[in-house]
Parts: structure tokens; C-alpha cells; sequence
């Protein structure tokens, strides 16, 4: 069965980009605009894996991170982050990581294929 990754960027180069490039692998891939429009649709679908953009308009995500339980979330960011920004943004429990932008698309593949491997405890 295919893993199901949802990607949440309000940049649409970066959504289609990402979609594309997980779809080639064989991943089934939704995309959403924002925090609050994930939300939206993990209402109706319960992805494998989220790979979310740190900096959207709307909601901020930390606040969207704290209302998803029991799905992985990998941070999608352009931002250089301290290594004690890092830790602070890894401490929920359901993220798996980040992936630093712009992506080289092998890292990218790569780490998707290593968080979904994860049997990391996201309750």
C-alpha cells in the first residue's frame, strides 16, 4: 500500500516541486496552503508523514503542530536554525526531523524514506 505524505507549504513552486518529485517515487502525495488548510484536511485523510513549512501566514505552526496526535511531521525550512531552536522545535514528540530548503532532491527522498522507516513513538 502506498505511504501517504501530506505537504504543507504556502509557496506553490515548493508544493509541486515536492509533489512531484514523491509522487515519482511511488508515495500518494495531498498538499495543503497552510497550517489551518491542513487541519482542514486531516479532518477527512490521516497522511503517514507531514512535511510542513516552519514560516506560513495563518496560524502559526507551532500552535498547528500542537493539534496533530499520532502523525510524523518533518519541518520544511529556509531558516538556519540554532541547534537549541532545533531541539526546542523537535521536542513534540511526532516530529521526526527537519529538511532544510532549498532541497537537494536525493536528501529529500532520502530522509522521507528514513522518517516514514522510523518506528519513533507518536502518541
Amino acid at each position: 500500500m502506498k505511504k501517504k505524505i501530506l505537504v504543507v507549504d504556502d509557496e506553490p513552486d515548493n508544493r509541486t516541486t515536492a509533489k512531484a518529485l514523491l509522487e515519482k517515487e511511488g508515495y500518494s502525495v495531498t498538499t495543503a496552503i497552510s497550517g489551518d488548510d491542513c487541519l482542514e484536511k486531516l479532518k477527512k485523510e490521516k497522511p503517514d508523514l507531514i512535511l510542513m513549512d516552519i514560516m506560513m501566514p495563518g496560524t502559526p505552526v507551532r500552535q498547528v503542530v500542537e493539534k496533530i496526535k499520532n502523525i510524523k511531521i518533518a519541518y520544511l525550512s529556509v531558516v538556519r536554525t540554532s541547534e537549541a531552536e532545533k531541539e526546542e522545535l523537535l521536542s513534540p514528540k511526532n516530529i521526526v526531523g527537519f529538511i532544510q530548503k532549498p532541497f537537494d532532491i536525493t536528501e529529500l527522498l532520502a530522509q522521507v524514506k528514513n522518517f516514514l522507516k522510523q518506528d519513533k513513538e507518536i502518541k
